[in-house]
């Protein structure tokens, strides 16, 4: 399995579950149809989605707000209802890797499962406004004692993001430039509503850890090859097949 279908199952919205709340619903109605179509919570009686409504805290952030920074010991998990959240790595001359890139019905900060102990050692940061619930480290810890199938979801996605890591890492030591921006961008189409994939030169090149310059050039290289076409911020995939074995060469 590689990177791009393994992404796509990061959070996947359970299938039937309600996305839309009635018009006019208020916060507690949107906080229950927002956690109830949250893959780790399906084996959750109505009873249980009711009460984590009731204690999580849901709050709007705005695109660009950073929501945790490295060295931060945060005591809850994020619960990404709506919007797009990266999950950033820097190093100290200010280059920028991006581990992850999170849309809707996913969680993050994900430490919290851990132990308060252990700090973020990453950036969590909105792409666009968004809308996340926050539960608290004795709410989790209460939720998997009195219903273990829901710690059994959340290894199974946190082990999904383990195994990504090791993908990231082996592209890394054994992949070139193009072949890395190929596997981003199919990747990042799989979970595009259309081709397109939503994403500036600059946080392409975070994405593979290079230069915005060698990115561009690169992308350039693929439209004259017929693989993709180039918008303004935008990279709309033409040949997925053609992609794919550049990806792995």
């Amino acid at each position: 399995m590689r990177i791009g279908s393994l992404l796509s199952a990061w959070g996947r919205q359970r299938r039937g579950a309600p996305t839309l709340t009635p018009s006019g619903a208020g916060p507690l109605a949107l906080k229950v149809g927002y956690l109830s179509a949250m893959d780790v919570f399906r084996d959750l009686p109505k009873s249980e989605i009711q009460r984590l409504a009731e204690t999580t805290t849901m709050v709007t952030v705005s695109k660009g707000r950073v929501i945790y920074r490295p060295g931060e010991s945060n005591a809850a998990l994020f619960l990404l209802k709506k919007g797009r959240v990266q999950i950033v790595r820097e190093s100290a001359d200010g280059r920028r890797l991006v581990l992850a890139t999170l849309g809707a019905e996913t969680f993050f900060g994900e430490m919290a499962l851990i132990g308060q102990r252990f700090p973020q050692d990453s950036t969590a940061e909105a792409l666009e406004d968004a809308v996340v619930c926050v539960l608290s480290r004795h709410d989790l810890e209460r939720l998997i004692l009195e219903h273990p199938k829901v710690g059994l979801r959340f290894l199974e996605q946190i082990s999904a993001r383990l195994l990504e890591t090791e993908l990231i890492v082996e592209d890394f030591a054994f992949k070139s430039v193009p072949a890395r921006l190929a596997g981003v961008l199919l990747r990042l189409v799989e979970t595009a509503e259309d081709r397109d994939v939503k994403a500036s030169h600059q946080e392409l090149a975070d994405m593979i850890a290079t230069y915005r310059e060698t990115v561009t050039l690169t992308l350039n290289r693929f439209q004259d090859q017929g693989l993709v076409e180039l918008g303004r911020r935008s990279v709309r995939v033409l040949d997925s097949v053609a992609l794919q074995a550049v990806a792995e060469a």
